[in-house]
């Protein structure tokens, strides 16, 4: 009977198989290190591009968030500032008044007015310490130039500080806008790249997206009790914005970011607690360990601080997550987001 079984190739005709196959094999790696990932065509590399983007715009979105908090902070003290340099003008204004009564009643009596000499001195501390010891200076007379000389040193001292805080406010809207640029960049992208994708597979996001929206209204929290009345109160706030979309900078009442979620949930529980994750995170009591945290505790994700949530319970978050997705329950093991620490809030 005829053998059907293959013949073994020769050494030499197997060497140079094996040899152009890692010659093959090569040449692949070195194209693909070099192109550019997008026309992967199973675009799993573009999902994966598309992730990543969403995830460094909601990293972007609490820096813009604390440069949107400092811009206020700076504008407020400009504006105190400008106030109080208004209101020391004006007071300056009211001595110069009266020191041009002085001065007009002693050139009557035909006196060179001392607060003129005051006025046109190059060293009026140095004039001011003679002129007491001058018989024609009368101590209410001095006590009107001593105030005049104090509340003009005030007024230069206060528009200093008020054109330094102007110029910080100036770099801080310019950080502003750049950040602003920087999440709408990452957005525009990341949308681009979607619009790569087949139906079949924008289809299949959505209907993940739906998966967790569903597995959030089915979840179980368990009975534990909050560490807190307040924590307890501002969790309840919270659970009342599930559903709500993420949008970046926004903080309620109807659409979040992970930071706005927070801190608009303290705040109806009559707590204010600052506007970023990375300023939340040193609020309160540490809490190290997730087995010690309590629903209403705040938990702190990635090793940057750039996502906050509210433990749930049951291992559990509740969070705004990312562009795209809603107000939600998420387990903390499956949320790809790593634990860093929690925060309790009395």
């Amino acid at each position: 009977m005829a053998s059907h079984r293959r013949p073994k190739q020769t050494s030499q005709a197997y060497t140079a198989v094996v040899t152009a196959t890692a010659a093959a094999a090569v040449a692949v790696t070195a194209q693909s290190a070099s192109a550019d990932p997008l026309p992967d065509p199973n675009k799993k590399g573009v999902q994966a591009q598309i992730d990543r983007l969403y995830e460094e715009a909601t990293q972007a979105t609490e820096k813009y968030n604390g440069a949107k908090e400092k811009a206020g902070v700076l504008q407020k003290q400009v504006d105190d500032l400008q106030d109080t340099a208004a209101r020391k003008q004006s007071d300056l204004n009211d001595l110069r008044n009266q020191i041009g009564s002085i001065a007009a009643a002693q050139y009557r009596s035909g006196g060179l007015d001392p607060s003129v000499q005051l006025l046109l001195s190059s060293d009026p501390d140095g004039y001011l310490d003679n002129a007491s010891a001058l018989d024609q200076l009368s101590a209410r007379q001095i006590t009107a130039l001593q105030r005049y000389q104090s509340q003009q040193r005030d007024l230069q001292q206060q528009r200093s500080q008020a054109a330094d805080k102007l110029k910080d406010l100036q770099e801080t809207r310019t950080e502003l806008g750049d950040r602003k640029k920087e999440i709408q960049g990452k957005l525009a992208k990341a949308q681009r790249l979607l619009n790569t994708l087949t139906a079949e597979e924008r289809a299949e996001r959505s209907a993940e997206e739906e998966r967790a929206n569903r597995s959030s209204e089915r979840v179980q929290l368990g009975n534990e009790a909050s560490a807190s009345q307040r924590a307890a109160a501002a969790f309840e706030a919270a659970k009342s914005r599930v559903g709500m979309p993420y949008v970046w900078g926004a903080a309620g009442p109807n659409s979040f970011d992970c930071s706005g979620l927070t801190s608009w949930s303290f705040n109806q529980a009559g707590v204010s607690i600052p506007r970023t994750s990375q300023e939340q995170a040193n609020v309160g009591t540490r809490i190290n360990s997730l087995s010690a945290l309590k629903p209403g505790d705040l938990i702190l994700m990635r090793t940057d601080l750039s996502h906050v949530g509210f433990y749930a319970g049951n291992g559990q978050i509740l969070h705004s997550p990312k562009p795209g997705a809603q107000v939600r329950y998420e387990s903390i093991a499956r949320s790809g987001m790593p634990f860093m620490w929690g925060v309790r809030i009395g």
